[in-house]
């Protein structure tokens, strides 16, 4: 760790050809730097040096990514050398590139993120997918329950692709209750979407029927979660990730408070781990044995996502 701490130092001050602080010259330029910085991180074994330097650079000098490539001839100054010196340390320490800049894309849209709620990740757009299709059939109108809904990428993604849905959005934390609120103001939807605190269903007993529900509950088993990528395990939410020994264990108590708030023909969405699907698909049964399963492939070809359709 010292050694990446020297190179750090090297890369933006007068030794590594940068700009010093009691130095009046002209900085390194924008290139300079982010060459500099994919190779510290690059030497640091992050999986993604390039990009991640991009992100953290656009992030300290409030650029796009393409606004990055218009400027590589531009100098940099010691009050912008700085704070990308830090964000690049806690990098290097394992701390997700999303956390550090705040934010994470998901569907085309900007969620703001922080270290109450876990990073949204690709494969989960299915659901937002298969949910946006269900509310075409409906002709629009449908009454949307996310549950667990962390930044609230899941249902705010959904009433921006469904104008006459009403969305409720449903999480144990309170900063991610807080969190998923600024992102419904952000993307213009908080007239549509209802965001109560509690665990799984409680809050919104007497808000039903519904006609959709997504989740993408804690999933991992105990034992799986103490092996995950330290950039996972360290800092993302615990209460996200764990599952309990079997990885069910959200999914058990869920389900069956789903039982009275949702209305005949009603679409369940539920992500989960490839191997355990089938599980999950019992479990539903037990409460609707009449339901219809079906299990959705995401993009590389593992089955994430549970479908159950109501009878």
């Amino acid at each position: 760790m010292r050694s990446h701490q020297r190179e750090l130092a090297r890369l933006t001050d007068g030794t590594g050809g940068g700009l010093s602080a009691a130095d009046p010259a002209p900085g390194p330029t924008l290139l300079d730097i982010l060459r500099r910085s994919t190779q510290y991180l690059a030497q640091a074994n992050a999986a993604s040096p390039r990009l991640d330097a991009e992100l953290i650079l656009g992030h300290v000098l409030g650029l796009s990514r393409i606004e990055l490539y218009l400027q590589f001839e531009r100098p940099l100054l010691e009050l912008e050398l700085s704070p990308a010196r830090e964000l690049l340390r806690r990098r290097v320490g394992g701390c997700p590139v999303a956390y550090l800049v705040g934010e994470r894309e998901f569907r085309s849209l900007r969620f703001q993120v922080s270290a109450a709620v876990l990073i949204p990740r690709p494969e989960s757009e299915l659901l937002v997918e298969i949910g946006a299709a269900r509310v075409v059939e409906m002709g629009g109108l449908a009454r949307v329950l996310d549950l667990g809904c962390g930044s609230g990428c899941l249902g705010l993604s959904l009433a921006k692709v469904a104008p006459l849905a009403s969305v409720d959005l449903v999480d144990l934390s309170q900063d991610a209750v807080e969190l998923a609120a600024r992102n419904a103001d952000a993307h213009e939807v908080r007239d549509r979407v209802w965001i109560h605190q509690g665990s799984w269903a409680d809050p919104v007993q007497e808000r039903g029927p519904y006609d959709l529900v997504l989740a993408n509950p804690p999933y991992v088993t105990t034992a799986e979660w103490e092996e995950l990528d330290r950039g996972v395990r360290d800092f993302e939410p615990r209460l996200a990730l764990d599952g309990g020994p079997d990885g069910l264990t959200s999914y058990r108590e869920l389900l069956p408070a789903l039982a009275g708030i949702v209305g005949p023909d009603a679409l369940i969405l539920l992500e989960g781990d490839p191997r355990r699907l089938g599980q999950v698909a019992e479990l539903a049964a037990v409460t609707w044995p009449a339901a219809q399963a079906v299990v959705h492939r995401d993009l590389s070809h593992q089955d994430r996502v549970l479908e159950v359709r109501l009878p």
